[in-house]
């Protein structure tokens, strides 16, 4: 099943990250280029560190020049993201490029890619949430709250699990059929973002 192999090098890549725990360790995919995992492990390790990016910034007393640094640092980041998600989709269009949708075919109100993404993030969110559920430091009213709300995160990720493996079930089937929007973020292109097209004039 995708989705196992999925949840798998995503727990992977968030361990090996916490092995240095620290947003500038370079990343070892340890995948070849030709592998899906590749794309996967990618994906999760920008995740990763954007994550952490994001607790980074949340510091009350975060000097502002490095604040603004790391902001610019996430909207790239965020670029690079919704790139791997395209290549993820691209990889399972030509994969079913051969299927012929059945004429009741219908289509999906997300791509897989993007729910692989929502997975990637439940990954993170799980892996964070059982540090808190077990951090000594915390009170005991903390983890018993962080353990239910782990529970609730591990139901989400099986539940979205079996739909991602249910809707690859139904393209191969030719009941649903695949329809990628690429994303057309404007605020990183100069001729689309105003404040940058009116500056260069």
């Amino acid at each position: 099943m995708i989705s196992s192999i999925c949840n798998n090098v995503f727990e992977e890549c968030i361990r090996d990250y916490h092995i240095n725990d620290h947003v500038d360790t370079p990343q070892n995919n340890p995948y070849t280029k030709d592998r899906f995992e590749h794309l996967l492990y990618m994906k999760s390790w920008i995740d990763t560190v954007q994550w952490h990016l994001e607790d980074i910034i949340r510091n009350p007393e975060i000097d502002p020049v490095n604040a603004l640094a790391i902001k610019r640092r996430i909207d790239e980041s965020n670029q690079h993201r919704t790139d791997v998600v395209e290549y993820i989709d691209s990889y399972f269009l030509s994969k079913y490029s051969d299927v012929k949708p059945l004429p009741e075919a219908t289509i999906n109100t997300e791509s897989i890619a993007w729910a692989i993404d929502r997975l990637s993030i439940l990954a993170l969110k799980i892996f964070h949430m059982q540090q808190e559920a077990t951090r000594t430091s915390a009170t005991e009213s903390h983890r018993k709250t962080c353990s239910e709300k782990l529970a609730i995160l591990l139901a989400q990720r099986e539940d979205l699990s079996t739909a991602i493996d249910t809707l690859l079930n139904d393209i191969e089937q030719g009941k649903k059929y695949m329809k990628v929007y690429r994303q057309m973020k404007m605020y990183n292109d100069e001729s689309l973002n105003p404040v940058l097209y009116n500056k260069s004039s």
